[in-house]
């Protein structure tokens, strides 16, 4: 028999033993971590019960901010529903505060935890690029790391913008915008050198010297000196016209009228702020918007909106301060951030900008002049755009209100993927997954599947559909309850591009992997391939045509199309990219200078492929060695 322990109370009648309730079990865990917590900088997770990260903070003293979520009540109802759900912590001790708010940007962008404020549509933003790791500078938009050496200009808010600019650029200055192979390859002036966009370089139309300086000018204009180009640019027109050289003076008079282009198209430029980031924030309907402009060397480079996921409950203040950390954890910042208000703790997000940036960076919220008519700029169009997006997404929450309904569906669909197939006689075969939600099309979960099965016959559009749905629901089986994110990614609906055979094939897909709880569908088009007599398919019932006017009909049409459109642009490139291909390129040792000797001399790889090893000894800079090689690459390849 079991000793009792003396100081407890004794037994009544009646009594059951019950388990505390979910938010004291997370109280008491949390009160059991702050024993040994230290009162240092540092950074801490929240975890739930399926091992996923609930919430990521920061704090200046970690023992004192982890200690607050012990208190017995007065928490939001957001911070107590995440107290309750907390099974387990994860801590990390850092130097200072700053690299603390460093930390827990990282890993709020990385994790996406379910009661953080999430950055969403976080894609890169393009970059001008003049890249001087040729004798001649290339002109080029550029995504991604800054690992090329040269000069970035940027960011722009779109690729629209850039490529605008760009066209502008070429016509003020210039500058060639082909890839080095190109540039090599070339023996006479490409069109761009005849329509008046590029001096051509390649061929020597232009000394070294003089494409210097056009090289010069440019940077020039692009780092704000753009008052100093033009009154160079009009020195040398005058001139050439006092000395009646008027075609001369014509090139730069054109070249002046781009520059005007240029800075024309950037629409409001700001007279007293050179470079800076404005950033305005609006809340209507438990929704938020973040209006982003980009001012770059006196010019306005367009501007983005975003929607951040974040609970209605929280202040505007606390979410721009979250979403400021997250957006420049991969991102440079200028030297002067502006703001519509005042965020928590600016100082300490200034201080950490420095740091990152090596320079000092000033947050500020402006209270009068032009700074502060431009962030009440970006809060109108903050305004205005969260108006858009909630009208939008109101007429998509009704158009998936009445598909569930004519789909038979338990309740509105919050993520629909559809899935279509392109091929050509069965060659570059290629699947493709287009997914749409509440809030429009979902861009950045498009996926494309390389069909990779061996022994598929080509052309057969059932086999390529079974691959790219098992493919795709055997992967969210492995990642399926890892955390919030993925499991958000479990469609409510899958639609099928064809009739009654691919519907068949989605069936059996899913059966064998035990998801049958996912609806299934698919669109066929009509006779004669008319838009509006499409007729859907569904398991078990009889394929039905909407009627002509049907609002669903239309989204259904506009679902199909976006995954029609998605799959051919991917099939293209794809396509492309062969045709690029040469048999060369798989050739130890042959790099491009041999390539293109080769080339020259035979005129193709296939006729290389059947040219006795002595020819292909005689071409210049081919060793016998070499030729050995070659011959022996197209005889083995063909055997």
């Amino acid at each position: 028999m079991a000793a009792q322990d003396p100081k407890a109370a004794p037994a009544r009648p009646g009594d059951t033993e019950r388990a505390p309730p979910p938010a004291l079990q997370g109280a008491r865990l949390i009160a059991a971590f702050v024993k040994t917590l230290p009162s240092s900088p540092g950074v801490y997770r929240m975890i739930g019960e399926r091992d996923e990260v609930l919430y990521v903070g920061k704090a200046n003293n970690l023992k004192k901010r982890v200690s607050s979520y012990t208190r017995p009540g007065g928490h939001a109802n957001r911070i107590a529903r995440m107290i309750a759900n907390t099974r387990d912590m994860v801590f990390v001790t850092t130097a200072s505060e700053t690299e603390a708010l460093l930390l827990e940007a990282n890993l709020i962008k990385r994790l996406k935890p379910r009661y953080n404020v999430i950055l969403r549509d976080d894609k890169s933003f393009p970059y001008i690029l003049i890249a001087t790791d040729h004798a001649a500078a290339q002109l080029i938009k550029h995504r991604g790391a800054r690992t090329r050496k040269g000069h970035y200009f940027g960011p722009f808010a779109s690729a629209g913008a850039v490529n605008r600019t760009l066209n502008a650029l070429e016509r003020a200055f210039l500058l060639r915008s082909c890839s080095d192979a190109v540039y090599e390859s070339r023996t006479r002036p490409c069109l761009l050198h005849q329509i008046k966009r590029c001096a051509a370089p390649c061929t020597g139309e232009i000394a070294p010297a003089d494409y210097q300086r056009l090289t010069d000018e440019a940077r020039d204009f692009l780092s704000g000196r753009s008052k100093a180009v033009r009154g160079e640019l009009m020195k040398m027109m005058e001139k050439a016209s006092d000395n009646l050289d008027f075609e001369r003076a014509a090139v730069y008079r054109d070249r002046l009228a781009a520059l005007a282009h240029v800075q024309g198209q950037q629409g409001i430029n700001p007279q007293s702020v050179t470079d800076a980031d404005i950033f305005a924030i609006h809340q209507a309907a438990g929704q938020f918007c973040i209006q982003v402009f980009f001012v770059r060397a006196g010019q306005n480079w367009g501007n983005r909106a975003y929607f951040p996921r974040a609970d209605k409950s929280l202040a505007t203040a606390e979410v721009l301060a979250s979403f400021l950390a997250q957006f420049y954890d991969d991102k440079p910042c200028p030297p002067l951030v502006l703001l519509s208000q005042q965020t928590q703790e600016r100082e300490l997000l200034a201080e950490a900008l420095s740091a990152r940036a090596g320079r000092k960076v000033a947050v500020t919220v402006p209270s009068r002049g032009e700074k502060r008519r431009l962030a009440d700029h970006a809060l109108t169009n903050a305004r205005e755009a969260l108006a858009r997006h909630l009208a939008e997404t109101g007429s998509q929450g009704r158009l998936l209100d009445h598909l569930a309904e004519a789909f038979a569906l338990d309740a509105a669909p919050e993520r629909i993927e559809i899935y279509d197939m392109s091929h050509i006689s069965g060659s570059h075969a290629l699947g493709a997954m287009v997914v749409a939600g509440p809030e429009g099309f979902i861009k950045n979960q498009y996926r494309k599947f390389n069909i990779k099965a061996e022994d598929l016959v080509p052309g057969d559009d059932y086999a390529m559909m079974r691959e790219v749905l098992t493919r795709r629901f055997r992967r969210l089986q492995e990642e399926d309850g890892a955390s919030p994110a993925d499991r958000s990614r479990r469609p409510d609906l899958v639609i099928v591009d064809g009739g009654q055979g691919q519907i068949n094939v989605a069936v059996e897909v899913m059966a064998e992997l035990g998801l049958e709880d996912i609806a299934l569908s698919a669109i066929a088009k009509g006779p004669q391939r008319d838009a509006g007599r499409e007729r859907v398919f569904l398991p078990g019932r009889e394929p039905f045509m909407l009627q002509p006017r049907d609002p669903v009909l239309y989204f259904l049409q506009r679902l199909r199309d976006e995954a029609h459109r998605f799959v051919i642009g991917a099939h293209r490139a794809k396509r492309s990219k062969a045709l690029g291909v040469s048999p060369l390129d798989e050739i130890p040792g042959i790099g491009a200078a041999r390539k293109r000797a080769l080339l020259a001399h035979f005129g193709s790889a296939k006729a290389l492929s059947r040219a006795p090893i002595a020819d292909i000894r005689a071409v210049h800079g081919i060793s016998a060695r070499t030729a050995q090689i070659i011959y022996d690459f197209f005889h083995e390849q063909a055997e």
